[in-house]
């Protein structure tokens, strides 16, 4: 009776530029940062879809929304799909806001086609997953899924000051609910790519088995200040000469650790800075290690840090490498990302397998919930970004392969 169901797409693609409206910018984007008055706004109008659905919202302490459809088994684990409506500063109209509307199409979709399912079905808004407004990134999911305690997500704060607890009390959506007493059955992720790969390889869907692991560094650079003139080159202490090696170093690593192999650096002080004829004395830089394999990952951490201690030595300078966060490699549940796999042999979509380059609220939900991601193409592969882009047939693809993943898991959830 499902096999050959398929989503409105004209509908989902007015749902989604409806919401685009709140907080729009001059380039077509959004500015709605995590627990502003626009994200209440959004947040509104999203209960209110899912109200007219015929779903029941519940919100945890967090300010994560969890809208259900029922199922006919009512000692089922809800099949859930979930993603963020909050976006960056200067953000697009799709990014995070695609995962959470496409849930509540699949609902709409069974509604019009009288489809009841085991499971409980459920579309999840979460809490601060961009990580613009209130650091770290996905907070709320990260609360839910135990990696944060709820003390330390509501006593995030803004550059203003304000928590994030304060601020989901003044929004209305600080909620009863204890975060991760929620239990899940699966949860899945639609989101645009986010990156440039299913575009340049004209695959409408992107099968996700995973996510890269990330580790964040402050690395910071000691040298000695000189007359730019009168110092040799082989007696100076230069701290941005220092840089740019352990740069060049990290740059190599990445690309020796094959096609998933990521470095990204960034020169964030250098001391003395507006004078051209004095050797610096001081760089402070950031580093961004990425790769899916925990081998691998490994591999680039200590090349970070032998690099470090070679040029340290080299340069005549001190260098200092400060891990500040790390999110290892996530493998996704085998028989979620079989779902998603079914799903577009089911609806004849081309696809690849791929794994994530960004971080997603699925990151944490994995650690509770059997969980998969399904990927769409992006325009030139360009998001955080006003002019983010995704083609209305796309997102229909993954909204189909979505449904369907979703019904495989609801007749199998317990």
């Amino acid at each position: 009776m499902s096999q050959g169901l398929q989503i409105n797409a004209d509908r989902l693609w007015q749902t989604i530029m409806e919401m685009a409206q709140i907080d729009a910018t001059e380039k077509g984007g959004n500015c709605r940062l995590a627990l502003s008055d626009g994200d209440k706004a959004g947040r509104d109008l999203f209960v209110s879809w899912c109200r007219d659905a015929g779903m029941t919202c519940t919100v945890d302490k967090m300010g994560n929304i969890f809208a259900r459809r029922p199922g006919s088994d009512p000692d089922a684990l809800p099949v859930a799909t979930g993603s963020h409506l909050d976006t960056q500063p200067t953000g697009g109209k799709f990014d995070g806001v695609y995962g959470v509307l496409a849930g509540l199409e699949v609902v709409r979709t069974l509604n019009e086609a009288g489809i009841t399912t085991q499971a409980p079905m459920e579309v999840i808004c979460w809490t601060n997953e961009e990580g613009a407004r209130f650091a770290p990134a996905m907070v709320g999911s990260g609360v839910f899924a135990g990696a944060f305690d709820l003390a330390y997500g509501h006593g995030q704060k803004d550059v203003d000051g304000k928590t994030m607890g304060e601020e989901l009390a003044r929004i209305g959506y600080l909620g009863d609910e204890e975060p991760g007493g929620h239990r899940l059955g699966a949860h899945f992720e639609a989101h645009i790519e986010q990156g440039p790969i299913l575009e340049a390889k004209k695959k409408p869907v992107g099968v996700v088995t995973g996510v890269q692991g990330i580790r964040w560094y402050d690395v910071t650079i000691k040298g000695m200040e000189a007359h730019a003139g009168p110092t040799p080159m082989d007696m100076r202490h230069d701290a941005i000469v220092a840089a740019a090696k352990l740069i060049m170093r990290l740059d190599d690593n990445a690309r020796e650790e094959g096609p998933h192999g990521r470095t990204t650096s960034k020169i964030v002080h250098c001391n003395p800075a507006n004078t051209r004829n004095t050797i610096a004395a001081d760089v402070a830089m950031t580093v961004d290690i990425r790769h899916p394999e925990t081998e691998a990952f490994a591999r680039l951490d200590a090349g970070l840090r032998k690099a470090a201690a070679k040029i340290a030595q080299s340069r005549k300078v001190e260098i200092d490498v400060e891990e500040i966060w790390v999110s290892p490699p996530v493998a996704f549940d085998a028989d979620c990302v079989g779902a998603v796999r079914r799903a577009t042999q089911l609806l004849g979509y081309d696809n690849m397998e791929m794994v994530s380059g960004a971080g997603h609220d699925s990151v944490y939900v994995s650690r509770v919930a059997p969980t998969a991601m399904i990927f769409v193409p992006c325009e030139g592969g360009i998001s955080h970004n006003e002019i983010e882009n995704a083609a209305k047939d796309d997102l229909e693809a993954g909204c189909n392969v979505l449904l369907h993943a979703m019904l495989d898991r609801a007749v199998a959830a317990r």
